[in-house]
């Protein structure tokens, strides 16, 4: 099984900013969501915990499974740019993202979806058929991508859809 978590509340998303790559640790309500995963996924014997390097996934990964986390890159937070940490309702949109023509460095949503799919596929190539229990920690954004890859992109491209609220998770088998 894949267990697909989004880290606990950091005080960005408390303020309702956009988190990307400069974003925040764990706030005290964050660790208390973390704990509560903890709490909810104890019956779960983990073989492998991956998280995206932000220092937000890495606690909420290592706090729920008390196990040290997988870094991996391919994980991490969809590149805001000149977005991240901006209030939400202050961005100008492109769909689901930060319009690229407006802030500089945001990540093109498709490499970002061919970014997650390819480290899902790498995933269910090594492990597929293997009865284990994978925990992923992420991101509103990776979680999404994530539930994509199971449930397929939507019509309207938004991956959002799938995505977890703060320390909730979501549980996924390959095929």
């Amino acid at each position: 099984m894949i267990y697909v978590i989004r880290h606990g509340q950091t005080d960005l998303n408390k303020e309702g900013r956009l988190q990307g790559r400069q974003g925040l640790q764990l706030n005290e309500f964050g660790i208390e969501q973390a704990k509560s995963l903890r709490e909810r996924l104890k019956d779960i014997k983990f073989n492998l915990v991956y998280s995206s390097p932000q220092r937000r996934a890495i606690q909420t990964a290592e706090i729920a499974t008390g196990m040290k986390a997988i870094i991996d890159n391919k994980l991490d937070v969809f590149d805001l740019g000149e977005a991240d940490t901006l209030k939400r309702g202050e961005v100008k949109m492109a769909g689901v993202v930060p319009d690229s023509s407006v802030y500089r460095g945001v990540e093109d949503i498709n490499s970002f979806i061919k970014r997650i799919f390819e480290f899902m596929h790498q995933l269910q190539d090594a492990y597929g058929t293997k009865d284990v229990n994978i925990l992923l920690s992420g991101h509103r954004c990776t979680t999404g991508c994530i539930g994509a890859y199971f449930e397929g992109i939507p019509k309207d491209g938004n991956v959002l859809r799938y995505s977890s609220d703060n320390g909730h998770f979501k549980i996924y088998k390959f095929n």
